[in-house]
């Protein structure tokens, strides 16, 4: 988008559109929801030692069932509904003005896209960090949903036990920054250089699908490499495993304690429904902004 088309000058945009835009965001993270869940819970389990350990994706989603009702599938979703419209805006707001910048330089074209997308990560990782705290928090508590304290107080405990910092609202930030900058360096330099090496097909229809499978592809490579960067953000923001003493304090040394305590494997821990979650909801949003950035360039 050029600038004139963006948010920040199309007034009548924003304001037309930020209703279908939150209702998409708000849909989507309901449906999805209970795969983050599942996910997180995956990745704060500490292998076959833990005595909360699942068997596999189905004995987790029965256990969560079982013991924590339906509502347990949606701990913690009100932060992701609080951040995701903002969040969104940011990553693709912030990848044209650094792909913009980025054009300035010497870098290809290809590259300068994944630097873009890299910029425009870990812009994000900035917002969206003390949601993401809270939002761990909450579903690696496996009290029942009406015993389980609101995000609010959450939030609030977190403030008055450790206050705004890495210890507190803003732990496990590294780690944030890793996984979003890994994710959108490969999510939007993989789709566009891929995108514009495969003709284009005149066909509305198979257009769509080209964009789409590319779109897809993008959104699962992007998830499976930057899942290490994920494990260790849970580990950090979640539970300790012995209260009163921090055991995963920084991304790298996370990833190494994981590695050796639990194999390589461990780091790789809520892969499936991350791609279920991410793969095709990779490809919506990659689709939707592109549909939506064409039909600005025609009509402003």
């Amino acid at each position: 988008l050029n600038f004139k088309h963006s948010f920040v000058k199309n007034s009548k945009f924003v304001y037309t559109d930020l209703p279908i835009l939150v209702k998409k965001c708000l849909v989507e993270i309901c449906l999805m929801h209970p795969l983050d869940v599942v996910k997180t819970r995956f990745q704060i389990q500490r292998g076959k030692a833990d005595p909360n350990n699942y068997k596999g994706l189905g004995d987790c989603f029965r256990t969560i069932f079982r013991a924590e009702g339906v509502y347990g599938f949606y701990k913690g979703i009100l932060p992701p509904i609080l951040a995701e419209t903002p969040k969104r805006a940011v990553k693709f707001f912030t990848f044209e003005q650094y792909k913009k910048l980025l054009s300035f330089t010497l870098l290809s074209p290809g590259m300068a896209l994944s630097v873009a997308g890299l910029g425009s990560g870990l812009t994000e990782a900035l917002v969206v960090n003390p949601f993401e705290v809270v939002k761990v928090s909450l579903q690696a508590n496996r009290d029942s949903f009406k015993v389980q304290p609101s995000s609010f107080a959450q939030a609030r405990t977190i403030i008055n036990t450790d206050g705004f910092g890495l210890r507190g609202l803003n732990k496990g930030l590294t780690s944030t920054l890793g996984r979003h900058g890994v994710f959108n360096m490969i999510y939007f330099g993989f789709y566009f250089n891929v995108k514009d090496a495969i003709p284009a097909s005149q066909d509305p229809r198979l257009e769509f699908m080209r964009k789409f499978a590319i779109g897809l592809v993008s959104g699962t490579v992007s998830s499976c490499v930057n899942i290490p960067f994920d494990v260790a953000k849970s580990r950090i923001q979640g539970p300790q495993p012995v209260p009163g003493e921090i055991k995963y304090r920084s991304c790298f040394q996370t990833m190494a304690l994981v590695y050796r305590e639990e194999g390589y494997l461990a780091l790789y821990k809520g892969l499936i429904p991350k791609i279920m979650r991410l793969g095709p909801g990779g490809a919506v949003m990659l689709l939707v902004y592109e549909y939506v950035s064409d039909w600005l360039q025609k009509n402003w």
